[in-house]
């Protein structure tokens, strides 16, 4: 704090007999304790003042926070985080997207049909042939004896045809 060791306080003492007196020497300490006292307690005052508006503007920080979170648009921020960009929501349509609904409960538009996944390097698979038995006229009941073999796969990992049962 102030850093007065034992030969500071000593000194101190020396010339407060000299120039006090050793008969008025006690009523000047009890003066200086008085003086200390009410300058500890305006200390700790100004302290518990200071800290009460640190937790005041905490609380204002607080209470600001809450109001941000209750006045959030969450439907907004669903959106930022789904499509940052705004790509996917320039590219959709709702009254398209709408028309093709109806279409397809109606009968009108096209199947559904998952789109075909490529391997980038795989080639395209090749359609079957005309004439498989899936696309014969008796549903694809062939006589396993007379059913052609499969044509060999240009990749291992891509089959050509759904395997038959028939076949086998």
């Amino acid at each position: 704090m102030l850093d007065i060791g034992w030969p500071e306080l000593f000194i101190i003492t020396i010339l407060a007999l000299i120039v006090i007196g050793p008969k008025d020497l006690p009523k000047a300490l009890r003066a200086v304790a008085v003086v200390v006292r009410k300058a500890r307690g305006m200390a700790r005052e100004f302290q518990s003042g200071f800290d009460e508006m640190v937790r005041e503007a905490e609380l204002d920080d607080l209470r600001q926070q809450v109001k941000k979170a209750g006045s959030l648009d969450y439907s907004e921020a669903l959106k930022k985080t789904i499509d940052p960009s705004g790509k996917l929501t320039e590219d959709f349509d709702p009254r398209e997207f709408n028309r093709k609904i109806q279409d397809r409960l109606a009968g009108r538009g096209e199947e559904l049909r998952p789109p075909p996944r490529m391997s980038p390097a795989a080639p395209q698979a090749e359609p079957p042939p005309a004439d498989s038995p899936a696309d014969s006229k008796d549903g694809g009941n062939v006589d396993p004896g007379h059913a052609e073999p499969a044509a060999p796969s240009t990749s291992a990992s891509i089959p050509d045809r759904v395997a038959d049962p028939a076949d086998r």
